[in-house]
């Protein structure tokens, strides 16, 4: 695929310095497409022009060497997009203070974008946004006089697996005319396509988090129940799953976080005028998991007189990323209850954590945040208290 005559790329990622936007780019480059990234973080910038990734992200660093200043150029500023045939937006629609879709960020990126947008050029949205955000970037675009079509493709591949899992998944692709469907489908390759119209997709990709965030609420609340209980929740799950079939995809306990998730299933309560019941009670249910933990920490000892230690402060496991993770919610918590709190990750960058040992040495109490697998097998004090909702750590007792 080469750029029509009039640009000199073939695609912009605007956006692109992050978890979604830089290993989309990173495998357009690698096709040989002539790509730009434009990202207003300036540090990312940087750190991408310098040839180092700022995250974890599997085989993206081999890539990165591979393709940086061949076919992949970063900036920080818009002017360059003007050069390229796709514009791919990284821009989604986050929920405010008062879990309401806001949609500042995209209309700002619009408005910062919209002088070196050109006849010819297909926006193609990646992120997840509120239902009806493409009609109304389409509308917006026309009502400006730019001559610019629009399509939505959500991305949904696992954060640190995207480029393995964009070559593997089937990619929903959306559009307002065959025309530009056929576009986008070319831009993305030789790929199994689920096609779909744009309102459709939008309900698509929000449904399928919704999903995800419900079934680790049931889950979490039947572990709440159990252990509110005094009994073994292992057990329990135990017995649910074994040689069972229909119970073969029931998740287990765990901290539901991260940055679409939540923020997702109350994009859909907000498109169902507040009716979505199930996506509230799953907020509910998920958000309290960690009030939850700190009364079963309590059960076994007096908090008011001990160090607790937090194991994992990513949002999941094996992952650089702190982004809403619900470890940094447990840590407030325990802050109100416990003498002192100390904080550990291995992979996550904070001057106030503290390296493992220190925590294995200095609490008396240790929650896991994070099930990492570093975590998996510990060798502690038989007088520890370990509160692990997750089932994840083998403990080891020091002789």
């Amino acid at each position: 695929m080469r750029a029509q005559s009039s640009f000199t790329r073939e695609v912009a990622v605007i956006g692109g310095a992050g978890h979604v936007g830089l290993p989309l780019a990173l495998s357009f480059a690698d096709r040989g497409l002539r790509t730009l990234i434009y990202d207003v973080n300036r540090a990312s910038v940087e750190t991408i022009r310098s040839g180092r990734m700022p995250f974890a992200e599997e085989g993206a660093q081999e890539i990165l060497g591979r393709v940086l200043h061949r076919t992949l150029e970063v900036e920080d500023a818009p002017q360059g997009i003007a050069t390229c045939k796709y514009l791919v937006m990284i821009i989604g629609t986050p929920v405010d203070e008062h879990l309401n879709p806001t949609f500042n960020s995209i209309h700002r990126a619009i408005e910062q974008c919209s002088p070196f947008l050109r006849n010819g050029q297909v926006l193609v949205l990646r992120s997840t946004v509120f239902p009806g955000i493409t009609e109304h970037i389409r509308r917006l675009l026309h009502d400006k006089g730019i001559p610019v079509e629009v399509a939505f493709c959500p991305e949904r591949v696992a954060q640190g697996h995207s480029l393995r899992e964009f070559r593997d998944l089937p990619q929903i692709v959306s559009a307002f005319n065959p025309d530009v469907l056929a576009e986008v489908k070319a831009l993305f390759g030789d790929i199994e396509y689920v096609e779909m119209t744009p309102l459709e997709a939008e309900l698509c990709k929000l449904m399928t988090n919704a999903w995800r965030y419900l079934q680790f609420a049931a889950v979490n609340q039947f572990y709440m129940i159990a252990t509110q209980h005094g009994l073994d929740f292992r057990r329990i799950l135990h017995g649910c799953r074994f040689k069972y079939p229909r119970m073969a995809g029931m998740p287990g306990p765990g901290f539901a976080a991260g940055p679409c998730l939540v923020k997702d299933t109350m994009q859909l309560a907000a498109f169902s005028a507040n009716n979505f019941v199930l996506g509230h009670a799953a907020m509910l249910i998920n958000e309290g998991l960690p009030a939850h933990v700190v009364q079963l920490a309590k059960r076994e000892v007096s908090l008011s007189d001990e160090t607790v230690g937090i194991l994992g402060m990513a949002f999941k496991a094996e992952s650089d990323d702190p982004r809403d993770s619900l470890s940094y919610k447990l840590r407030k918590l325990l802050t109100l209850e416990a003498k002192r709190v100390l904080c550990t990750d291995p992979f996550v960058r904070d001057p106030s954590f503290v390296p493992l040992d220190v925590v294995l040495t200095e609490a008396r109490v240790l929650v896991v945040g994070t099930p990492h697998a570093a975590y998996k097998k510990l060798i502690l004090p038989a007088s520890t208290k370990l509160i692990d909702a997750w089932d994840h750590v083998q403990r080891m007792t020091a002789q």
